[in-house]
């Protein structure tokens, strides 16, 4: 089969990857409009369940993606710098760049074309493909020359965010709000790399506008920034350009199409599907698509047929994912709906955020603010993790 693949992020490379696992002798090729490594952003979070997925797929790279991967443990929540509530559970987070680096060299490992600086204008270049993939993302220039056929719904969020770096390393995953005469306006941050962390600030619009970020530049956005959260900072600094790109503020796109499907062409990743960044769940989703896919391509004697499914299961799949999403991204649009109330109970709420909490959590939760409760409950993940490691065959030496 003849597979063309349009944009080499996570979906469409690891499509690539997965489909050639499967069947060597597919002829594919993955383009992407950019030059290798004009990729934006910093560091993608997920958890051991996309872990268990990727070692079960391709070892080979799931090694790379792990041994580039940072480990962090616990959630704090900060109100005004001086109040702090906990949450348990642990995660990992990898740099977008190297990521996508160990994906494009798998797959040309695989044999398969990666073609950079290559924009696909016009579908008729790919006349003789039995398949195209349309992996380019949440602005997917092909899905919106076919928004009627795909029935694609774009939304965008009310909240500005602005997606950055610092030097300062966030052992936990860090939550911080900051209430400034403008408004409240906070950041979450995560380890990516070896001295480096993710650093998402967002806010509302009144206060995005009132503070003056419409009008400031990047430089001064930044030290405006840092001056808000001097404290959580530390006197580190912030980081605007990735790989020579300067962030600039958006609004989250949410993205929904009736059907992935179209002729030959199906869509996976942002290009289907979007889940608000609060979620951390993009690259993981991304990532199932292209497994999913590549399964159903193998499974299924007609490419139609294989469509079928993955449309119809794919569906299926994402809309709990897709509705925890809206309700995640809808509580942090009315922030200052509970930020009068204390750190821990303000924290509480925003882990029920997007689900029914029984009514014994809260009590687990005051019970988790104790430092004996909370080192007894990170054993417990040490325990879990290391059981989940061995299971999948990971190296344990890290």
């Amino acid at each position: 089969m003849k597979i063309v693949c349009i944009g080499a992020g996570p979906a469409g490379l690891y499509l690539a990857i997965s489909a050639k696992l499967r069947d060597a002798g597919h002829d594919i090729t993955v383009i992407e409009r950019d030059p290798p490594g004009a990729t934006y952003g910093w560091g993608v979070v997920y958890w051991d369940d996309l872990l268990d997925i990727l070692y079960r797929n391709d070892r080979e790279s799931a090694e790379q993606i792990r041994a580039a991967s940072t480990l962090w443990r616990e959630q704090v929540v900060s109100l005004h710098g001086t109040e702090h509530a906990y949450m348990g559970g642990y995660g990992y987070s990898v740099n977008r760049a190297p990521l996508l680096e160990i994906l494009a060299q798998r797959a040309t490992d695989l044999d398969v074309d990666v073609q950079y600086e290559h924009a696909a204008e016009d579908l008729s270049e790919f006349a003789d493909a039995d398949l195209i993939v349309v992996a380019d993302g949440a602005n997917s220039r092909t899905r919106q020359r076919y928004a009627e056929e795909f029935g694609t719904q774009v939304d965008q969020g009310h909240n500005p965010y602005i997606w950055l770096g610092t030097d300062r390393v966030f052992d936990m995953f860090t939550f911080d709000f900051e209430e400034t005469p403008e408004g409240w306006i906070w950041f979450h941050a995560y380890p990516s790399s070896s001295g480096i962390s993710t650093f998402i600030v967002e806010c509302q619009d009144t206060t995005w506008r009132r503070l003056g970020f419409d009008r400031l530049g990047d430089d001064e956005s930044m030290r405006l920034l840092e001056d808000i959260f001097d404290q959580p900072l530390a006197g580190h600094s912030l980081i605007s350009a990735a790989r020579g790109r300067p962030a600039s503020w958006q609004r989250f796109t949410q993205v929904y199409n009736q059907t992935w499907r179209h002729e030959n062409m199906v869509l996976i990743g942002d290009a289907a599907h979007t889940t608000h960044f609060t979620l951390g769940s993009g690259t993981r989703l991304a990532m199932t698509d292209a497994v999913m896919l590549a399964h159903k391509l193998l499974e299924c004697e007609q490419t139609s047929m294989a469509l079928k499914e993955f449309d119809e299961e794919g569906h299926a799949m994402m809309r709990m994912a897709q509705a925890s999403a809206r309700s995640s991204m809808a509580w942090f649009e009315n922030t200052d709906r509970y930020t009068d109330r204390n750190a821990v109970d303000f924290c509480y709420a925003m882990s029920g955020r997007n689900s029914l909490q029984p009514p014994w959590h809260y009590q687990h939760h005051l019970l988790t603010q104790h430092l004996v409760a909370r080192k007894t409950q990170r054993l417990f993940g040490n325990g879990l993790r290391w059981a989940r490691a061995r299971k999948r065959g990971e190296s344990l030496r890290r």
